[in-house]
Parts: C-alpha cells; sequence; structure tokens
C-alpha cells in the first residue's frame, strides 16, 4: 500500500503505478486543500482514474484513520517542495524542510514500512564545482563557502519568527509581510526566462554559454522513482540510497544552446500580446559576466528611465503608464539576473553512478520500455519544441 504525500509528482506518479501495477490494494492520496470540495476538484483536474479503482473520502485527522495508516502502508513516496515561482521563506520552509521532518515522523509510526521514498531537487546543491557525488548530506552539513559552519533547523524557525513579530509589531500590511518572507528565500524555475523572453520582456540573457544544464522530463523521473521501489522494495538491507536524475553526465546542454532553442520556436510559434498580436523576439544577447550585465543595464535602460521620469514629473504623470511599465521589465530583469545567477553560472556535473546501476537492473528486466529514464535517448531541440515548450504555452500560460 502506497502513501502519497503532496507534490509536484503526484498525478504523473500516480498514474504510473496505476498503468503498470494495478493489483495495488490501496493509495493513499494526501492533497493540501482548505475545503472537500477544493480537494475533490483538485483529484478531479490532476488525476484521472480508471473506473476499476474505487476512490473514497479520509481525513488523516481522524485518529482512527491514522491508525488504519500506520498498520497498513508499505511504503511511503514523499516530494519536496511547493513549486510555486517567489515563494515567501516561512512557507518553503514549513513545506520543503518541515515537512520532510513530519513525513519522517510519520514514517516511524509505520509498523510495515519497506521504503520511504523522497525526492528533492538539485537546488541543494548550491553552487558546487565539479563532479557532485551520489551521496548524502550529514545532519547540519552546510555547503563549501557558506558564511555558517553549521546548519541549525531550529534556528532558522527562530529567524523567520523574529522577523514576522518585528512585521506584525510594526503594523506591517499583508503585502508587506509577503514581500519580506518572500526576500529571505525564493524558488526557481527556468520556464520564467523562456515566457519572459518570449513575451518581449526579455531582450538578452545573462549566463555562462558553456555551463551545463542539468534538466530532465518529468516522467523519466517518475520512472527512475518506480523504479526505485521495485529494486529496494524486497530488499532486507537498510541503507540510504542517493540517486541523481539527471542529464549533466550522459546527455549535457549547454547553456548557449537552449538560448538558440528558445529563439528558434518562439521565432516559429510567436506568443500573443494583450492584443492579440504575435510577440516578434529579436536575436538574443547573451552577457556572460554579472559585470557586464549590471553595465548593460546602466548603459541601455537606467539613462532613459531617468528622462522619462522627469519628464513625467513635469507633465503630472501623463507618461505614468509608460514610465511604470518600462521600471518593471528593469526591475524584472535585474531579478531574474540574481535569482538565476547560481545556475547559469553554474560548473557542477552530477554524477550518476548508482542511477547507471540502477537503469541496468531495469533494462536486465525487460522493463525499460515502459520504465525509461536514460537522458542519453533525449534528443533536447525535439523534446523542447514538441514537448516542453508547447505543454507550458497549453498548460502553464493558458
Amino acid at each position: 500500500m502506497f502513501r502519497l504525500f503532496s507534490c509536484i509528482w503526484n498525478a504523473v506518479f500516480a498514474e504510473k503505478i496505476l498503468r503498470v501495477q494495478p493489483n495495488i490494494k490501496k493509495l493513499f492520496l494526501l492533497i493540501r486543500a482548505t475545503t472537500k470540495r477544493l480537494a475533490n476538484n483538485a483529484y478531479k483536474k490532476r488525476l484521472s482514474t480508471p473506473s476499476c479503482f474505487e476512490f473514497s473520502e479520509k481525513r488523516i485527522a481522524d485518529p482512527k484513520i491514522r491508525e488504519s495508516m500506520w498498520q497498513e502502508i508499505d511504503i511511503i513516496v514523499n516530494s519536496a517542495a511547493t513549486t510555486k515561482f517567489d515563494e515567501r521563506y516561512d512557507v518553503a520552509l514549513r513545506i520543503n524542510a518541515l515537512g520532510a521532518l513530519h513525513v519522517r515522523d510519520f514514517a516511524s509510526k509505520c509498523s510495515k514500512l519497506e521504503m520511504l521514498l523522497h525526492v528533492s531537487t538539485a537546488f541543494v546543491h548550491g553552487t558546487r564545482v565539479g563532479l557532485i557525488p551520489e551521496k548524502p548530506f550529514s545532519m547540519g552539513e552546510t555547503l563549501d563557502g557558506s558564511k555558517i559552519s553549521y546548519l541549525d533547523i531550529n534556528t532558522e524557525k527562530k529567524i523567520i519568527e523574529e522577523k514576522l513579530s518585528r512585521l506584525l509589531t510594526q503594523n506591517a500590511a499583508e503585502k508587506e509581510i509577503a514581500r519580506a518572507m518572500r526576500d529571505l528565500g525564493i524558488e526557481r524555475t527556468l520556464d520564467s526566462i523562456f515566457v519572459a523572453y518570449g513575451q518581449g520582456k526579455l531582450k538578452f540573457f545573462v549566463g555562462d554559454p558553456d555551463s551545463t544544464l542539468d534538466m530532465i522530463p518529468g516522467d523519466m523521473v517518475v520512472n527512475c522513482m518506480v523504479a526505485a521501489i521495485a529494486s529496494h522494495s524486497n530488499d532486507h538491507q537498510h541503507g540510504l540510497w542517493v540517486y541523481h536524475v539527471g542529464s549533466s553526465r550522459r546527455n549535457p546542454l549547454k547553456f548557449e544552446e537552449l538560448k538558440w532553442v528558445m529563439h528558434r520556436y518562439l521565432t516559429k510559434n510567436p506568443m500573443l500580446d494583450s492584443r492579440g498580436k504575435p510577440v516578434r523576439v529579436g536575436q538574443p544577447t547573451t552577457l556572460s559576466t554579472m559585470a557586464s550585465f549590471h553595465n548593460y543595464i546602466a548603459t541601455h535602460y537606467l539613462p532613459l528611465l531617468k528622462i522619462l521620469k522627469v519628464i513625467n514629473m513635469m507633465l503630472c504623470n501623463h507618461f505614468e503608464s509608460l514610465y511604470t511599465n518600462m521600471r518593471r521589465r528593469i526591475n524584472s530583469a535585474m531579478r531574474l539576473a540574481e535569482l538565476y545567477k547560481p545556475y547559469v553560472f553554474f560548473q557542477g556535473i552530477f554524477d550518476d553512478v548508482n542511477t547507471e546501476n540502477l537503469r541496468r537492473t531495469i533494462r536486465e528486466s525487460n522493463k525499460n520500455v515502459v520504465l525509461n529514464f536514460d537522458p542519453k535517448c533525449i534528443q533536447w531541440e525535439e523534446y523542447f519544441e514538441n514537448t516542453h515548450f508547447q505543454g507550458l504555452i497549453k498548460y502553464v500560460l493558458k
């Protein structure tokens, strides 16, 4: 029996399980929602369950339900994290870090538990350089070059509590509190660069052209999750295994290559502006250092913004809308550059020895047709043009 804690892979993973292993007795799917109606809507929107499966609603807050789950569950799957762009730090910490702690506590009470599968993101590695091995962090371990030598989750919680307390003492508005919390920590997604460029808001790219982007389709992540469960669920050797599901070692994609893939796609398939007219994207300029980026902004944009500000004031805010939009675009570009700096200048390669051994096991069992997660089979331009970009526009930007 499975327990799925609400995560970004829930729908894909659950459907994959029901398709390749339909003899599962029971699957518990945790859906975060404030009301029963919203939970039902989320379920129907994200997961299409075959009619041969029974769907029953249960509340985990019910002590009897919890006791039943502790006695029945064999495998738990949990995934960090919140995927909301620009998330508040207090929310991100509560879900990404403390959520894993709560899952561990829940798992410790499951008497028949065979496996706890936790999915995280590569962002935990920060800006490491060179070959990054598949090994877990030690408790309290921080990244190389960190300003602190030890990471204490209780200290992180205290920082948030003190910050919120100061804001409440100052009678800060909800918008101010949200902004302050976002400034403490931010979630990233490369799709924001594609959208900003496609909408004409981004005229240049900031990053090392030779930097390797580690990317992987979501269905391959799910296939690896299923493969790991199949490989370890009956393994009575207790231990901790780390699998890097990525492309930088087997099928690297350079930042410069992705830039031109975006350009070619948006040239042939332009986005539409608010008036329904196609947005033409220019040939992208690459700024290979943060210094060149700041110099570019200072030379090409800030002088015009200052002139427009003066004219707007002299003409009683006649150009307020134009000035505000231009300022927002500049601020958006500055913010995006800071957000992605650790990743578009990333010089690390994720080792995948464990993952390759897992792939070999799946190939030997002839299950690689339904559980393929080999990045070497990906043709990046074809994948982005025919799958990723189309899905992003159809389902995310609709």
